[in-house]
C-alpha cells in the first residue's frame, strides 16, 4: 500500500487523539502510540519476543551493554537493517492545553516541541540510540536510521551518511530532521515514514546522489567529447600544453552550464529559470548563445547594471569567483543542446560536486592524462581515508566536550558548558586541512562536508545552551597543491559548490555575497603547478 491508499481519517484521528496530551508517562504511552502509529500508517505491527533475544522486530529489545552505564538496556523499538528508536514523552502545562492560542504566536500547533529544555531530552535520546547501535550484536547490521520519538509530539531522523554506524546525522538536513505529529498529515512524509520501516535503501541520499550523479554524467559526456575533439582538430600541430588550454576553455565552459543547473536547483537563481532557458533555445542557437553571454557577464560583473536578465527573467546576484570572468560561449549543435536541457532536469541538489572532476579527464590531452593519473576515486574510499586521518581525532574530541559540557551542567554552571561548546566550534574553525597532491579536490572537499556535518552537532548543542554561534566552516580552511593547474580551478569550484550546497541546506542564511569567492588556498591561487616539494613553471611540467 502506498501512501495515497492510506485512509487519511484514520491517520487524522490518530493525530487528534495524541497531539494534545498532558505526556510525562513514557513508559505507559510509548508502545500504544507507536502500535497506532503501525496501524494507520498499514504498518507491520512489532512482534513478540523470546527472553533476552534481540529479534528482528520488537519492542524492549535486549541490548548487552546497551544501558549508559554499560549495562543490559533495551531498545524501545528496533527493527533490523532499518532502525532504532528511542521514545520519551515530553510533559505539555495544563494552562497550554487549556489555552493553547496564549502558547502559540509562531502559528504552530499547541503540541509542537519547542526550547531548551526540549532539545536537551531530545539530544539524550540520541545518545542512548546511539549507544544501543554501537553495542548491536555482531550478526545485526549497523541501522541506517536512529529515530528519537516524542510520544504524541515529534519525531527526529537521523541518518548513517558513513556507512558503517560512525556516521549519523541530520536527515535529510538541519531543517527538516524534525518532524512533528501534525505533519504526519502529509502523503510525502507518510510514504518516508513507511520507507524507513520497510525500505530504508529507497531513502538512502548517497545511492540517489550517486544514481542521479551517473545518468547526468552519461548526459554529458558526448557533449563533453564532441567539443574536446573540435578543439583537438583545431589545434592540430600545437604543443600539447597549448591544445591542453584550448580543450581547458570547453571544460570551463560546461561547468558555467552546469553551475546554473546546481544555482537554479538551490535557489541561488530562480527555479527551473536556467532549465526554461535551456528548453527555450533548442531550436535556436543564437539564442542559446546570445543567451549564455549575457547571464555569465551580469553573473560575473558587480558593477554591471541594471542587474535584470532576460535569461531568467529575473535580476541576477553577483557570483564572481573566477568562474564566470570569461563568459566564452561554443556552438552546440541541437542535439547537444538537448542534452544539456535534459541534464539540466535532474535534481541538481543531489549531484555530487565530484562530477567537475570528470570534466578534467576530458580537458587532459593523454600524456598529461597518463602522467597524473587523473581519474575518479568513489567516494566510499575517499571517505575511509578521512575518517581515519581526520574524523576519529576530531569525533573522540567532541565525545569528550559533550561529556565535559554535560558535567557542567550537572553542576549548575551553565556559563562554563557554554564556553567549553564555543571552544570547540572555535577550534574547528581554525582547522587547516592540505591535501599536497589535491587534483580536482576530492579528499577535500569530502574532509570539509564531514567537517561540516561535525559543525552542525556543535552548533545545535551552543543553542540548545542558550547560546548562539554563526556557521563558519567552509573552502578558506581546505589546502591544495596540484601539478596540473587547470585542476586546481576545478577543486576550487568543487569546494565552493559542494559549501553552497550545504548552506542552502542547512543554513540558506548564510550563503554570502558575492556568492563565489577567490582564494588562495590552492596553489596558493595562482596558475602554476605546484607539489609538496617543488614550485613548476606555469606549464606545470
Amino acid at each position: 500500500m502506498s501512501a495515497a491508499q492510506i485512509d487519511q481519517e484514520a491517520v487524522a484521528a490518530f493525530i487528534a487523539k495524541w497531539r494534545n496530551t498532558p505526556g510525562g508517562a513514557e513508559r505507559a504511552n510509548y508502545q500504544l502510540f507507536l502500535t497506532g502509529l503501525c496501524h494507520v500508517l498499514d504498518l507491520e505491527e512489532p512482534h513478540g519476543a523470546a527472553k533476552g533475544i534481540l529479534g528482528k522486530y520488537q519492542y524492549e529489545g535486549p541490548v548487552a551493554g546497551g544501558s549508559a552505564k554499560g549495562n543490559k538496556g533495551f531498545i524501545d523499538l528496533y527493527r533490523k537493517g532499518s532502525f532504532v528508536l528511542e521514545a520519551k514523552q515530553s510533559q505539555i502545562p495544563q494552562a497550554q492545553r487549556d489555552q493553547p492560542e496564549l502558547f502559540d504566536p509562531a502559528g504552530t500547533e499547541p503540541g509542537a516541541p519547542s526550547g531548551a529544555k526540549y532539545d536537551q531530552l531530545m539530544r539524550d535520546a540520541l545518545r542512548q540510540a546511539r549507544n544501543y547501535a554501537v553495542n548491536l550484536p555482531g550478526e545485526h547490521p549497523w541501522p541506517p536510521f536512529l529515530i528519537v520519538c516524542d510520544v504524541g509530539r515529534a519525531f527526529e531522523l537521523y541518518f548513517d551518511w558513513s556507512g558503517n554506524g560512525r556516521g549519523y546525522d541530520f536527515f535529510p538536513d538541519r531543517q527538516g530532521y524534525r518532524i512533528t505529529i501534525d505533519q504526519l498529515a502529509d502523503p510525502d512524509v507518510q510514504e518516508l515514514f513507511r520507507d524507513i520501516w520497510t525500505d530504508p535503501q529507497a531513502r538512502d541520499p548517497r545511492l540517489r546522489a550517486a544514481e542521479v550523479t551517473r545518468t547526468v554524467a552519461q548526459r554529458l559526456a558526448d557533449v563533453s567529447k564532441w567539443l574536446e575533439a573540435t578543439q583537438k582538430a583545431r589545434t592540430t600541430g600545437l604543443s600539447d600544453y597549448e591544445r591542453s588550454l584550448a580543450i581547458e576553455e570547453t571544460s570551463l565552459f560546461l561547468m558555467r552550464i552546469l553551475f546554473c543547473m546546481f544555482a537554479e536547483d538551490v535557489g541561488l537563481l530562480p527555479k527551473a529559470s536556467f532549465t526554461n532557458f535551456l528548453a527555450e533555445a533548442l531550436e535556436d542557437d543564437r539564442h542559446f548563445d546570445n543567451g549564455l553571454k549575457e547571464l555569465w557577464t551580469l553573473m560575473g560583473d558587480g558593477e554591471r547594471q541594471p542587474r535584470w536578465s532576460w535569461v531568467i527573467k529575473d535580476e541576477v546576484r553577483y557570483f564572481n569567483g573566477g568562474l564566470f570572468d570569461n563568459p566564452k560561449t561554443f556552438v552546440l549543435g541541437q542535439a547537444d543542446r538537448g542534452e544539456l536541457l535534459a541534464a539540466a532536469r535532474a535534481d541538481w541538489k543531489r549531484v555530487e560536486p565530484a562530477i567537475f572532476g570528470t570534466l578534467l579527464e576530458q580537458a587532459l590531452t593523454a600524456s598529461e592524462r597518463a602522467k597524473l593519473g587523473a581519474h575518479y576515486t568513489p567516494r566510499p574510499y575517499v571517505e575511509r581515508l578521512v575518517r581515519a586521518t581526520i574524523m576519529d581525532l576530531l569525533e573522540a574530541e567532541w565525545e569528550a566536550v559533550q561529556a565535559e559540557v554535560e558535567a557542567a551542567q550537572g553542576d549548575g554552571k551553565g556559563a562554563d558548558a557554554l564556553a567549553t561548546a564555543h571552544g570547540f566550534h572555535a577550534r574547528l574553525c581554525a582547522l587547516r586541512i592540505l591535501d599536497p597532491a589535491c587534483g580536482t579536490g576530492n579528499f577535500l572537499y569530502v574532509a570539509m562536508e564531514l567537517l561540516l556535518r561535525l559543525e552542525a552537532d556543535v552548533l545545535v548543542l551552543i543553542e540548545q545552551l542558550g547560546g548562539k554561534a554563526l556557521p563558519s566552516v567552509g573552502p578558506q580552511q581546505f589546502y591544495g597543491l596540484e601539478l596540473n593547474p587547470r585542476a586546481a580551478v576545478i577543486a576550487e569550484l568543487v569546494l565552493w559548490i559542494g559549501w553552497l550546497r550545504w548552506r542552502t541546506a542547512n543554513d540558506p542564511d548564510s550563503v554570502p555575497e558575492p556568492v563565489l569567492r577567490k582564494t588562495d588556498t590552492i596553489n596558493f591561487g595562482g596558475h602554476a603547478g605546484y607539489d609538496a616539494v617543488l614550485c613548476h613553471k606555469p606549464t606545470g611540467g
